[in-house]
């Protein structure tokens, strides 16, 4: 079986060490690299990006998460995914960075199944958002929005655009929103694209906070 490969990235020596305890004894994995700051891990992995998964720190010194990605996708197209590290003090900043297109966040604090988890889904394409997270985000969301007074729909979406993103939202998997709609898995495929494309959007995750921050839906 092939493992997945990761760089670390985390300026705090004693979580980089939680969790390479968790995933030095499991077969399925193997830490690659790692770095103390943003700074250090970009001239790393410039020089060498043969891994499948980069678990990074948000808030780090020298350069943090968010300029790290940032600094990654503007360059030659990344072969990896990327899995952040947070605190519920630092869930400001995850919309930055699923603006940027990561595929998953979980807290610092998360014990070793969801890390492993998270890793695993991550590098299988999927994505993986830790709940407490994703609930103070969305909470924060739901209270800027009724503080609003005119709800804005920049984009003007098709109705079934609306109606396969509401089921995006509710977290359907493609298969299940074909089902849904007595449409093609590749007709769902499609209008994924153009949603992203519409919105702006970088992922799933991104089409999920723009249908929140546009209040499209009365039940979420």
């Amino acid at each position: 079986m092939k493992k997945i490969r990761i760089f670390l990235v985390d300026d705090h020596k004693m979580i980089r060490d939680g969790i390479k305890f968790y995933l030095d004894e499991d077969e399925r994995f193997e830490i690659v690299g790692e770095a103390n700051n943003g700074q250090e891990a970009l001239s790393m992995i410039n020089e060498n990006s043969d891994f499948d998964v980069l678990v990074t720190d948000i808030v780090m010194p020298s350069m943090d998460g968010i300029e790290l990605v940032k600094n990654l996708i503007q360059g030659a197209p990344i072969g990896f995914k990327i899995l952040a590290l947070t605190m519920l003090s630092e869930t400001q900043h995850i919309k930055k960075m699923l603006n940027y297109g990561i595929q998953g966040y979980i807290l610092k604090s998360s014990g070793e199944e969801e890390i492993k988890k998270a890793i695993t889904e991550v590098a299988a394409g999927n994505t993986h958002y830790s709940q407490e997270v994703t609930t103070i985000i969305m909470n924060n969301l739901r209270g800027e929005k009724s503080r609003g007074s005119r709800m804005a729909v920049d984009i003007p979406l098709t109705k079934r655009e609306r109606e396969v993103l509401h089921l995006i939202v509710k977290e359907y998997s493609n298969q299940e929103i074909a089902d849904e709609l007595f449409i093609s898995v590749r007709t769902v495929d499609a209008h994924k694209r153009n949603l992203l494309e519409k919105t702006g959007a970088k992922n799933m995750a991104g089409l999920a906070v723009y249908a929140l921050e546009k209040r499209l839906f009365d039940d979420i």
